[in-house]
Order: structure tokens, then sequence, then C-alpha cells
């Protein structure tokens, strides 16, 4: 019996290399086995047995270009500082294992800060030390491991394809093999209807039998080489996935074709071996195809739309759509907004914590002329940037759906799996029976049957029900402002039970309010600094000030701003301190239930803005229709308003005032350790351990980019008062997606007894395939518009 590397599960006939007990094929997958043992991730080995890749012998002195000054910026993501990220293309990832161990180099390496892989496009995403480790290096250390990246202009410039020109390639293959091979099939075919013999034909029916021989074998092996793959590595894992039993039905047609041909039994099955690979192909680009659409959509024109502050060189603010912003306009970001695209910064202390881009929570000081990246955080006082690149939505969409914020639970998806996976083996059982009984019966049919429900049967309609209609699902809530993080996210909508509202930028108007001071009379001196400070915090109070104060804002440099969370910000304005924010803040006592903005001067209290909320519109009405739902109240504010909120909302079920971000967080954890599902509503300001702590956390947003990648939906607060439709919407995706289920299992059901009865034939089957497919994407294409009409009045 032949032996097989420990590491790569190679045939050891050509080299042999004994270590530790163990033989290997050389001495690269000797080397990697020392290196994962030596850090204790033996571990590799025990997800699937001989699962390494082979390390890549040739001169890896290639790699050296990378550090070149202008290649290096073309190739990385980010670099700040020590750190950088780059995304490499690996295409030879392929199992659990090399997921595992690409996403475990933080452990192989003290250089590498984190590392995470997308299986499906085979990149891996790595954060590393520039300073102690290079780019090539970096290159070279994969390689040695076996994972040599892939890097040219198409992978520096981050183009993705809309297509798989290999897919599409052997698609083509199958396609002129079916169309010449009926062509060769026909005097066969005609002679067996008509019942005659012709002379001609049958002195060259040999050399036509072996010319679509010729056409149907690299259909066979090249075509169809992705099922084969698929069922192989799924078998070699101890899995039986979809592909195994398509993969049956292939080799069975294409043996018994060759048995017939060898035996002069007959023209064998190679016009409809190559006509059903030809359609299983084109059913798998409509899915790659639509998948791609669904992903370009979410990508670039529905997600992120959230108001950016424009600034001209007179510093006039306007608010704008992101996708509007263009290489150099200026914009405002302030303080713990997001930076929504590379910029140089022009004006303001920069203090810019890039956790969302490295995992890393440092705060990296910036002054005027140096370069800030897309989604790095300011922390301090408002920046004016100039824009040097635009808006890469799916850039910031990565930066929203990174593992690190991601609440882990399963789902429907999980459910699909498993569904597909006994699925399989149910098929396989029924095959099994059929054929047994088929022998007995006419053993040249049972041939026809067996392909015929091997190919039928394939589940892909099953596995598409619930990524397809909520692909649909997503990109009509996001044209309607409310963005959705994934898939999971509406599933868990669809389940929730409780809702607890954020008050002040909730349900509140973030920038109306009915305002009065009362104190010391300001001087036109503080008006003018108070008006500079607070333009620089995105909270609601501090914006509907801002408007407020009709004196001109006179830009003056605000220094050491500091933000003290859930009661406001200090700084120095012209060589004046400034508290402004709630009474403890200035050392004041609030002796009356009022929503009010406290300003301090030099340690000394000056006076305060009296705020009486606005409500947003038809609030009364939003919270009759949800009925069904506990709602309950936050609010960092006193309770001046609880008898006007409970007279808003008689079905309310708790509120609370003078709530810190920290009691927020844990109103929302006892809430949940009473089994109830919770979905908050905040600002994303001092919301942000809430909305991370609940089951559905709602970012509520106005014309800011402060969202809080710990948000599952990110809404326009002109949205709030339609809740009930998104939350409904979901519901009715879950019904739908179980309607597809239902709509493919008849499918499955319908085909396979025809099938088993020796109705279906395999070409047949094959056309059914896809159209199941097609149905599922039609059905849940047209019942998505259907009920998104109900809700949001969607034309097409």
């Amino acid at each position: 019996m032949a032996e097989n590397c420990f590491h790569c599960g190679q045939d050891l006939s050509k080299e042999r290399v004994s270590f530790d007990e163990k033989v290997f094929c050389c001495v690269g997958c000797k080397s990697v086995y020392e290196i994962l043992n030596i850090h204790d991730l033996g571990n590799f080995y025990e997800l699937n047995k001989r699962s390494g890749i082979r390390p890549d012998d040739e001169n890896i002195s290639q790699f050296d270009y990378l550090d070149a000054p202008e290649i290096f910026d073309k190739v990385t993501d980010f670099s700040e500082g020590n750190t950088s990220l780059v995304t490499l293309k690996i295409p030879v990832i392929h199992c659990s294992s090399c997921i595992w161990l690409l996403e475990s180099l933080q452990n192989l390496n003290a250089n590498i800060n984190y590392s995470q892989v997308n299986f499906t496009r085979k990149t891996v995403q790595i954060s590393f030390n520039q300073k102690e480790l290079k780019l090539s290096e970096l290159a070279k250390f994969l390689t040695n491991l076996g994972y040599k990246p892939v890097i040219n202009l198409e992978t520096a410039e981050k183009k993705e394809e809309s297509y798989d020109k290999t897919l599409l390639i052997k698609w083509a293959i199958a396609g002129f093999a079916f169309g010449n091979g009926m062509f060769f099939s026909y005097p066969e075919y005609a002679a067996e209807v008509m019942g005659t013999s012709d002379f001609w034909f049958d002195k060259y029916k040999s050399l036509f039998r072996f010319i679509m021989f010729l056409l149907a074998t690299p259909v066979v092996f090249y075509s169809a080489s992705d099922y084969f793959k698929s069922a192989w590595f799924g078998l070699k894992h101890k899995i039986v996935n979809i592909d195994v039993p398509i993969v049956l039905g292939i080799l069975m047609l294409y043996g018994r074709s060759i048995y017939e041909v060898l035996t002069d039994y007959g023209a064998g099955y190679f016009d409809t071996l190559c006509g059903l690979l030809f359609f299983m192909l084109m059913g798998k680009l409509f899915q790659k195809r639509t998948y791609s659409a669904l992903s370009y959509d979410r990508d670039y024109k529905s997600f992120y739309p959230i108001a950016v502050t424009k600034v001209d060189f007179n510093g006039k603010q306007e608010n704008i759509l992101l996708s509007e912003l263009k290489v150099g306009d200026r914009i405002m970001v302030r303080n713990q907004e997001i930076i929504p695209v590379d910029a140089i910064l022009i004006n303001g202390e920069g203090n810019i914590d890039n956790s969302f881009i490295t995992g890393e929570s440092a705060s990296i000081p910036k002054t005027a002329g140096d370069k800030i990246f897309a989604g790095g955080k300011q922390m301090g006082s408002a920046l004016e940037l100039e824009v040097i690149k635009t808006v890469n939505q799916s850039y910031l969409t990565q930066l929203w759906n990174k593992e690190a914020f991601k609440k882990h639970e399963t789902g429907l998806d999980t459910l699909t799996n498993h569904i597909s996976k006994y699925f399989t083996f149910v098929i396989l059982g029924i095959t099994l029976i059929s054929g047994i009984y088929w022998i007995q019966v006419d053993f040249e049919k049972m041939f026809q049957v067996v392909a015929a429900i091997l190919i039928i049967a394939c589940p892909c309609a099953l596995a598409l029900s619930a990524p397809f209609t909520f692909g649909h699902v997503m990109r009509i809530l996001g044209r309607n402002k409310f963005y959705v993080k994934d898939a999971l996210t509406i599933e868990k909508i669809s389940k929730i039970g409780t809702l607890v509202f954020d008050k002040t930028g909730t349900i509140t108007h973030q920038k109306r309010a009915d305002i009065k001071y009362e104190g010391a009379p300001l001087q036109e001196f503080d008006l003018q600094n108070i008006k500079s400070l607070v333009k620089n915090s995105n909270h609601p109070l501090s914006k509907a000030l801002y408007d407020f104060l009709e004196i001109e804002d006179g830009y003056f440099p605000v220094e050491n701003f500091k933000e003290i969370p859930g009661k406001g910000y200090e700084a120095s304005v012209r060589g004046t301190i400034y508290k402004i924010g709630s009474s403890t803040l200035v050392g004041q006592e609030s002796r009356n239930l009022e929503t009010a903005v406290h300003i301090g001067k030099n340690d000394e209290f000056l006076g305060k803005f009296i705020f009486k909320n606005e409500y947003r519109e038809n609030l009364k009405s939003l919270f009759k229709r949800l009925y069904g739902y506990k709602i309950h109240i936050l609010s960092g504010d006193n309770s001046s308003e609880e008898k006007m909120l409970k007279t808003m909302i008689p079905n309310v079920e708790g509120m609370a005032f003078n709530q810190s971000p920290e009691d927020k967080l844990n109103y929302i954890k006892n809430l949940q350790d009473s089994n109830q599902k919770v979905a908050m509503l905040g600002d994303g300001l001092n919301d942000a351990g809430a909305l991370k702590q609940s089951n559905i956390g709602i970012a509520v947003a106005d014309d800011t980019n402060s969202f809080t990648p710990s948000s599952d939906v990110i809404m326009s607060g002109e949205k709030v008062v339609d809740l009930h439709k998104y939350l409904q919407f979901s519901k009715d995706a879950m019904t739908i997606v179980k309607m597809t289920f239902a709509i493919s299992l008849f499918y499955n059901v319908i085909g396979v007894s025809f099938a088993v009865a020796g109705y279906v034939s395999p070409l047949f089957a094959a056309i059914l395939m896809p159209i199941s497919s097609i149905s599922v994407v039609a059905f849940t294409s047209a019942a998505t518009w259907y009920r998104s009409i109900k809700y949001f009045r969607i034309k097409r």
C-alpha cells in the first residue's frame, strides 16, 4: 500500500523524508510540520488529515519588488505608523484546515497582528508590523507555509469579476460538444425511429460514436471538474456534499456509454451527457451572476448613503450623500465620527482611532498635511479634511461586517446545510433501492433511472432559497434607508419581541427643538467660542444648539478637546476653558426636571440652554402599530417628559431616565435574562454598548457617519416612524423562505417520483435542475417585490 505525506497527503513514490516518526514528501512539508508543532498548532492535522499544502520550491526572491514604495502603496489597503493591512489572493485555500491555519498566523509570527480569510474569494487579509516584517518577507513566509499569494495588477487594483471566466469557458465547451454530439447522433436516432438500416451509416457508425466519445471526454473531465473537486474534497474530509450524487450520475452515464460503444450494444449517452453538463453549468452561471448582482447592489448602491458634512471655502456647511463626494471636496468630521474617505487634514488636531481597520485601539495624532485613511474615527475636536479618493462603499461595508463585531448565532443557513446533508443521504438511499429494483425488472433501463435520480435530486434550489430571498430583502430595505449588516440579521429581526428606544436623537428630532437660555448674559466673545466648540460634537443637543445660536461661526481653533461619556465635553477656545453638558459636569445640581445643556467657563457656571424636545411626527401612530411588542424607553436625560411619553406610548412596559451608557447596557442585559429577544434603537453615541449587547442593534442616524460597527442595522432617522414596516417585512421574508423551501422540495419529490418510475431521462433531469433554481429566484423576486409594494410602494 502506497504511503502518503503526513502534511499534504501526496504520494511518497518520488521522495521520502522521515522525521518525528512520520514521513513527508519533501523538506518543505517537514519544515511546515516543525513550525506548527513548535508553536503548538498541531490541531491543524486534527481538523483534517493530510490537509496541508506542499510549499512551492520555486525561487521566492520574486517578491522583493513588493518593498518598492510605489508598489507597496498600491498593494496595501492601509498603512499607518507601524501597522499595515494587506489583502492577498491565495488560490490554494481549500478546506477548514487552511482557514484555521491562515487565521492563526499571529501565533506563528509575532509581527502579524491578525489575519482573516474570505473562503469564497480565496483571500486573506493580514495586519502586520511593517517596521519589523517587510511585505516581501510576509509573502515569502506564506509561500514557505504552502500558501503562495498571487499578486498581479488585477489583484492590486482590487477588481472583482462580475462573472467567472473559467466557468464560462467550461460552459462553452459543453455547449459545443452538446451541439456537435447531437449532430453526429442524428443518423442513429433517425434509423432507430424509422426502423430502417442505412449502408453508409452502418459503415461509419463506429467513427461517429468515437467522435462523440472524443467530444464528451473533455466535457466530463474539464467542464465537470468543479463537481469532481467538490465531491472529492468533501469525501476526503468525511463529508457527503450535494455534488457527490451528481458526480456518481456523470460517471455512470460516461462509463455506461463507453461500455455500449466498445461492445457495439448502442451509441451510449455521450450527447445526453454533454447536454446534461451544458444545462447544469448554465444553472451555475445563472446563480453566480445573480449572487454577483446582489453583492454589487449591496456594496455600491444601497449601503451607507448617510450624509456627510461638506464645507466650502467660506465655512458654509452642507449635508450631502457620500456618493456625491468628489476629489477636492472639503468635509467636516466631528468627534466620534467615522472618516468615510481617504483625505488630507487641512484644519484641526487629528487624533485618529484606527481600531475599525487594524483591530488595535491605539490613537494616532495627525497634523495639517497628513493623510488620513477611510475607516479611522476622530477622537477629539472637529477636523476639516480634503478628499483625495472617492468613497469606496464596499470598503465601508467590509469594516462594518468585520468578524470582531459580529454576534455569532446560528440560523437558517445552518438549517439549510443540515437539510442538504441529510437530503443527500436520502437521495443516495432512494437511488440504491431503485437501482436494485430496476436491475431485476429492466437491467438496461436501470442506468437511465439511476442517473436521472442522481441528477434531478440536486438540492441546489433548496440551498438557494434563503440567500436569494434575504439578498432581495436586504436590497429593498437598503433602498428604503434601512441598512442591514447581513442575512442572519433579517432572521433575527423576525424573532424580536421587545423594542428599546433611546429618547434623544431617536424618537426626538436631532436638530429641531424649542430652546431658551437661562443664566448670566452671554457676551459675543463667549457666544462665538461656544458655537465654535459645539460644532465639534455630533450629539443631537449640540447640533440643535449650533443651529440655534444665530451668531456667525468664527471657526476658532479648539484645543484639548475632551469628552466625558454620558456627561458632555470640555475644551479650550481662544485661551478660555469651557465645559458643556450635564449639570454635574459644571458642578451644579439640577433642581428642575428638564432637558438642558449647561455652560461652564473657567470653572464658573454661566447658564444653561433649556430644550423642549420636538418628537418625530406620527410617533403615537407608530406605537399603536407596534402592538404585540414590549416597548421600553431609555434616556440619559431626567424624567421631565415621562408623563408626555406615557400618553404617547400607552402600551409602554418600562421607562428609565438619567441612564449612563453602562446603565443602558445593564438594562438590556436584564431584559435578555428574562428570555426576551431585544432590539435596541439608539443614535450610536452613548448607546454603543447597549447596541452591541442587544440581539439587534439599530443605529439611528440623520446626517452623520457616527455609526458603531457593533450595530446590526443603520437606519435613517426620518424612517423611525416606519419601523413597524421593516419589522413586518422581515417576518414576511421568513415566510417567503419557507415557501421557497416548499417549492424546491416539491420539485424534488415530483421529479424523483417520475425518475424512480422510469419516466425521466438524464437529459430532461439536467434541464429540470436549473429550471428549479430559476423558478426559486423568480418566485423570490416576485414575492419580495409584491410584499414591498404593500410597505414601501416600490414600483420596480
